[in-house]
């Protein structure tokens, strides 16, 4: 079945504006314009488009929470902060798809009310930066944005580029809008959710930069259409970001549902005939799959009744020369270094797991200290003002579900007993 989000990907036309009308962009915009923004909303509902950011929450819904009253200014933000390791289709999308992104931002603009958009970005993208200033710039320069957008008059959009300064926890929604206002990205208690109480202030609606992606085509080419691919509870295609110890590291637009065997094959397969020893499915934060699992379907419903998540799509792999226990001290290491402080549970767990994973590592812990590093991360797991703790807990818990003996072995032989893994 045709790919359609990245279709014209490494065709440099398609990244100006002419050349993305010339592919039939802004079909769906048209299509959009012509029906009511409570219309629009129900088609999105309808299509069970679920947010490509990490959550997977419906993104019709998530529009219908944005008030209806015309009191207050109303505003988009679109997360394009992708901090996750291991997660890089936003980048692509971004660079190569800059109206597609638009084209669904002004969509969603319509259908809320929304006034303004922040595209928050994360600071290192600085080519996708500069390439979605320069299609906004070409919008406006057609009059397609600001007073009167597309020539509707009452509708007024204006949208604005923003760059991020770098920080983990700013791709968490609230901790963006803090990072957006200007203060340190930490994240809000809720409620009050963004919906009542957003950037500034003002409702907003915060969605990913794919989730946006996905909308023109859904308005142009219907709900049963973008039905027909994926699964039912997880329909359309997203882009798997396949990297680690695979032959052809890279993006590929494939169905929700596709097995993860097939989005390993897409990749080339396990590197240098080696066996696979792991799996991380959706970024960093997500607990392992063991190879008895190449045959999982690669959608949300499929993977929580594994004990993971499809995260953000990012598909890190790990041969047979890999220690288990070198990957829990670089995650425990991140996780450590980029939480914000804010509740005790996290500041002091991330630390803790990773004093602990050390000492593992080193050959130097004990029975005790394995024990320890099972318990700290349930006391971390749903404890804190965000998911940040959660997102530290979970890789953890998942590398010692099923990679255990790679623990035990370092406590035995007071070593690491991979002599080939990477180096720490």
């Amino acid at each position: 079945m045709k790919n359609y989000l990245s279709e014209h990907y490494g065709d440099d036309s398609f990244q100006t504006l002419a050349g993305y009308e010339a592919k039939g962009g802004f079909a769906g915009l048209r299509k959009a314009l012509a029906q009511t923004p409570e219309q629009v909303v129900e088609i999105v509902k309808a299509s069970g488009l679920r947010g490509r950011g990490g959550a997977g929450f419906a993104t019709g819904l998530k529009w219908s929470f944005m008030p209806k009253t015309n009191e207050r200014m109303k505003v988009i933000v679109v997360n394009g902060d992708e901090s996750e390791p291991g997660s890089f289709k936003d980048r692509m999308i971004m660079e190569r798809g800059p109206f597609e992104v638009l084209e669904g931002i002004i969509i969603g603009a319509w259908a809320m009310g929304a006034q303004r958009a922040y595209i928050y970005v994360r600071g290192e993208y600085t080519r996708a930066i500069r390439t979605l200033e320069a299609a906004v710039k070409e919008l406006y320069g057609k009059k397609r944005l600001g007073k009167s957008t597309f020539g509707v008059k009452g509708f007024d959009l204006d949208i604005v580029v923003h760059s991020g300064a770098g920080a983990y926890i700013c791709g968490e929604e609230t901790g963006l809008l803090e990072s957006l206002e200007g203060k340190k990205g930490q994240p809000r208690k809720k409620p009050p959710f963004p919906a009542q109480h957003g950037a500034f202030g003002l409702p907003t609606t915060v969605n990913n930069i794919e989730t946006f992606a996905h909308v023109p085509f859904i308005l142009d080419r219907g709900v049963e259409w973008f039905k027909s691919r994926g699964t039912e509870k997880s329909p359309g295609t997203t882009l798997f970001g396949v990297s680690g110890h695979v032959e052809r590291p890279g993006l590929f637009e494939l169905p929700l549902g596709t097995p993860l065997r097939e989005v390993l094959g897409h990749a080339g397969g396990v590197r240098g005939g080696r066996r696979l020893k792991g799996v991380m499915p959706g970024g960093l934060s997500m607990p392992v799959l063991p190879p008895s699992e190449l045959e999982v379907p690669m959608a949300e419903e499929f993977l929580s009744q594994r004990g993971t998540h499809l995260g953000t799509g990012g598909v890190m792999v790990m041969d047979e020369s890999v220690c288990m226990v070198r990957v829990a001290t670089v995650v425990s290491y991140f996780f450590r270094d980029e939480s914000c402080g804010q509740c005790t549970q996290c500041r002091e767990g991330t630390a803790w797991v990773h004093k602990l994973c050390q000492k593992i590592e080193r050959g130097r812990a004990s029975d005790a200290d394995l024990a320890l590093l099972s318990d700290v991360p349930k006391l971390m797991e749903g404890q804190t003002i965000c998911a940040f703790a959660d997102a530290a807990a979970w890789p953890i818990q998942g590398l010692l579900r099923h990679f255990r003996d790679d623990f035990e072995a370092h406590l035995r032989e007071q070593k690491c007993p991979f002599p080939e893994s990477f180096e720490l």
